[in-house]
């Protein structure tokens, strides 16, 4: 599984890019709480084999609570949406955003650079991992294995099986051998970032926020300023 730090801040990164004018501690905070939600399902593989990159990270959770946002904020009729109500259009925002953080960073961390998910659990116990490459050659042009739209292999993304959930077991700094039990006496290893490209998101994450917030920081103050002008000048 991905670093938490890295899942972290590819939420940070989705929270800058998508919040618009939900933009604030608050609304990051739980759009980066979302990236990292799943990976707690290494601590729930104490209890549950194959838990890890499984419990968490299948379909099932995003798809109905995308479904619950989607018929509360679209399909119900105006006024009568309850997360509307209660929390306005910001919340809206932060739902929405949150939830796309859950799958991208979240699960996506997994699936795309990692050791798999298990998107079918506990249907099905594989996981499961997508890799492909995108280059540019001088004799072939632009080719690239991630869509294979009407040919022969994998589908349509490149699936591969990266073992089972519960025969493979992936390994976590919570559950060292990923499986059921707690051994205090195991070695243990938190993982900040695994490379030099994931010290860069990392980075990159940390630069977007300051930056974002220095400038709504400065853009509220000049706000308050003019209204205060103006409120003289009357």
């Amino acid at each position: 599984m991905a670093p938490t730090l890295v899942s972290a801040a590819v939420g940070a990164l989705l929270a800058a890019a998508l919040l618009g004018h939900a933009f604030d501690r608050r609304g990051v905070a739980v759009v980066v709480a979302a990236a990292v939600f799943p990976s707690l399902d290494a601590a729930a593989s104490l209890v549950v084999p194959g838990a890890t990159n499984a419990l968490l990270h299948a379909v099932w959770a995003p798809v109905l609570v995308g479904g619950l946002l989607y018929w509360d904020t679209v399909r119900r009729p105006a006024g009568a949406s309850t997360l509307r109500d209660r929390f306005g259009r910001r919340g809206v925002r932060v739902a929405w955003v949150a939830l796309a953080s859950f799958v991208v960073a979240g699960i996506g961390s997994a699936l795309f650079a990692g050791e798999g998910a298990a998107l079918l659990y506990p249907l099905e116990d594989a996981r499961y991992v997508v890799r492909g490459r995108l280059v540019f050659s001088t004799r072939e042009g632009v080719v690239q294995t991630f869509l294979a739209l009407g040919a022969e292999g994998p589908g349509v993304l490149p699936l591969e099986r990266a073992g089972g959930a519960v025969a493979d077991p992936v390994a976590s700094w919570i559950n060292p051998d990923g499986r059921p039990g707690l051994d205090p006496g195991a070695a243990r290893e938190f993982r900040f970032v695994d490379g030099g490209w994931q010290l860069v998101i990392v980075a990159a994450a940390a630069a977007t926020l300051a930056v974002r917030f220095r400038r709504r920081g400065g853009g509220g103050r000049g706000g308050e300023s003019a209204a205060t002008d103006g409120e003289v000048s009357r």
